[in-house]
């Protein structure tokens, strides 16, 4: 198989701490897999001391096949999964460390929890048009993103609003702690506050995990970070990959400066960068380096690729996002329709004022 030579570097580097500033389709899930089967190979560690996370379920099943086809059936015991399939697996087996959970806990997704927040928001006669159930819901996940439970929520509370807020999610964990049930925030919160508050715990995973590859690390938030920080403070064999220009999900409680302070955080870190593309043409990068270049914030990066210089690009100034959908929807339909081509085919730009 070939590689480049920072594709090589990624994949054999014998550091602790790295990271892979990966651009986009620079092939860095491949760089990410073969690292494990590079690892595993070089008998640095069993399967089972290995874990890999990453963002979405296709992601993991995506990474989880490849490593199937590669290693076979010893493959299962690696910890490969999203953040919080993870942090489900790891509190079926601790959580009643806590004194309070039971290890047969029910899991609210987000229908469950927006329903249990409308039952305590109508028993504190609180007027849903002004108290929204999706923005009082928001609210608390970004709480939880934080490691804030609803003390510290209403410490920080500085008007009425926020302290009524604070006072529903004080009755909303409540209830879900009588029900013996977790939110998805309450998975990522309560195993780090588990893992901090209880050192038989926390020594025995962090002896366990060797090594930690974290997947998408620019979309990290507090709790996901304190995790990984947590689990790699015995063996400092942490290696991430992700792209600061990448980072959309702020809305969701993603910080960026988890991965923009990553030497920071470890000085001795090597930062390995992945700059070719193999996806697009060269029109096609040259528009995605002048948008980036707008970033703030940014550390230097610049995407090239090897494949032909391509069609020209076309410019549209969208009236409002309404008619921006409607155009990228049309223009996706027409490419595919004209040129039998893939989604994965076609890449479209944009730039919000």
């Amino acid at each position: 198989m070939q590689y480049t030579e920072d594709q090589k570097k990624a994949i054999e580097a014998r550091h602790r701490n790295i990271l892979v500033a990966a651009a986009a389709g620079s092939g860095k899930t491949r760089v990410l897999v073969d690292r494990i089967i590079a690892q595993l190979l070089a008998r640095e560690c069993s399967v089972d001391e290995m874990l890999v996370v990453t963002f979405t379920n296709a992601a993991a099943t995506e990474m989880r096949e490849r490593v199937d086809r590669m290693i076979g059936d010893a493959a299962k015991d690696v910890w490969l999964s999203t953040f919080h399939s993870f942090c489900a697996r790891f509190l079926r087996r601790e959580i009643e460390a806590t004194g309070i959970y039971k290890r047969n806990f029910v899991i609210y997704d987000a229908s469950d929890s927006q329903t249990v927040i409308k039952e305590c928001l109508k028993e504190m006669n609180l007027d849903d048009k002004q108290f929204t159930p999706a923005s009082v819901q928001n609210a608390i996940s970004n709480a939880k993103n934080q490691l804030m439970g609803p003390k510290a929520m209403e410490r920080d509370a500085d008007n009425f609003h926020q302290k009524k807020i604070a006072e529903v999610y004080r009755l909303y964990a409540n209830k879900l702690r009588n029900n013996n049930a977790l939110d998805f925030d309450d998975l990522l919160m309560i195993s780090v506050v588990l893992l901090e508050e209880n050192e038989d715990i926390r020594t025995k995973y962090q002896g366990r995990f060797r090594y930690i590859l974290v997947d998408e690390y620019q979309d990290t938030n507090g709790a996901q970070y304190q995790l990984t920080k947590i689990l790699a403070a015995r063996h400092h064999n942490l290696c991430v990959v992700g792209d600061a220009d990448q980072s959309i999900y702020g809305w969701r409680g993603a910080d960026i400066r988890n991965i923009m302070d990553f030497e920071q955080d470890y000085p001795e870190a090597t930062v390995i960068k992945l700059e070719q593309n193999y996806r697009s043409t060269k029109n096609i990068l040259a528009a995605a380096n002048a948008v980036i270049e707008h970033n703030v914030n940014r550390k230097p990066k610049e995407l090239w690729t090897e494949n032909a210089t391509g069609e020209k690009l076309t410019s549209y100034q969208a009236m409002d996002e309404r008619d921006e959908a409607q155009f990228i929807t049309t223009t996706i339909m027409k490419q595919r329709t004209i040129f039998n081509a893939s989604y994965g085919d076609i890449a479209i730009l944009y730039r919000t004022n």
